[in-house]
């Protein structure tokens, strides 16, 4: 475990973990199902990851995208790459819709929708809440 899957909630959030990469439920919900793909190791540039980890990266965007479309029916995906504040490679993947999503009594709208994600928009999840939803969505990940 690094400290970029720590910040995020690693093992709670865990969805599916691959040899090179981990793909997490994001404890913030930009909108719902967002997820953190996280590399594992000690890199902290992305070009330092070996390279096996950009050929396993085709097939965790691969998982995603089908666990995502199936849970959350999404109509664009976002991939950022951002690692201002946490220091390994790491991309926010945001499921983007035009249409507010419901899920355990609260509307998740995308409030960036139709233009980039507004990540301060986020809704935070509790411990309670993390688990729920990272139940909800692991059948889509296996």
């Amino acid at each position: 475990m690094n400290a970029t899957m720590e910040k995020f909630g690693y093992p709670a959030t865990l969805l599916r973990e691959l040899e090179h990469w981990v793909i997490l439920l994001r404890p913030a919900q930009v909108t719902l199902g967002s997820l953190v793909l996280a590399a594992k190791g000690d890199a902290t540039a992305y070009s330092a990851l070996p390279p096996a980890a950009f050929a396993e990266q085709g097939a965790a965007v691969g998982l995603i995208e089908r666990g995502l479309a199936a849970f959350v029916e999404y109509e664009k995906i976002n991939y950022l790459m951002l690692m201002m504040v946490d220091p390994n490679p790491h991309f926010h993947v945001i499921p983007r819709y035009s249409q507010p999503r419901r899920w355990g009594g609260l509307d998740f709208p995308d409030a960036g929708w139709p233009s980039a994600p507004q990540l301060g928009a986020a809704i935070a999840l509790d411990d309670d809440q993390i688990a729920r939803l990272r139940h909800d969505l692991s059948d889509n990940f296996r």
